[in-house]
């Protein structure tokens, strides 16, 4: 991930569940993956964009991955920040940052591709002109 290019969009703060963890005694894999999830989907709730079972477009996310550095544990909160880092004509990648709140050591760091499409024909379409002026207003302000 590239730290010239990213620039900051939204911070979460999600209490770990005991049911978050595993048989190992650490937060499992794909509770990562829910807390990357649930910062981008309080983003685009700011943003204007919901949930609408009857809208005619929306995004989902093409791509999504995490490196794990160190184990999140039970009880705590992660705190996860969220960075846009490019914009296309219908996508724009953000990458995010995993800590225990009150600790500045990054547990995990993921990224996802996001794409915008027509929810008739499941194909991609331009992201909505305010949402792409947002974004790369984001990207072109001077500082990290």
């Amino acid at each position: 991930m590239s730290e010239l290019k990213k620039k900051y969009l939204h911070t979460t703060i999600i209490p770990i569940r005991w049911g978050d963890m595993d048989a190992l005694g650490h937060i499992n894999n794909t509770e990562y993956f829910r807390y990357m999830e649930q910062t981008r989907v309080e983003w685009l709730e700011e943003m204007g964009y919901t949930v609408d079972l009857t809208q005619k477009e929306g995004i989902v996310v093409v791509t999504a991955n995490c490196t794990f550095k160190v184990p999140l544990v039970y009880p705590g909160s992660v705190e996860v920040q969220m960075y846009i880092e490019n914009v296309g004509r219908s996508s724009f990648s953000t990458t995010y940052e995993l800590r225990l709140r009150g600790n500045d050591l990054m547990y995990a760091e993921g990224s996802s591709t996001l794409v915008w499409i027509s929810i008739a024909t499941a194909k991609s379409i331009p992201l909505p002109s305010n949402l792409k002026m947002h974004l790369e207003s984001r990207l072109s302000q001077g500082k990290f």
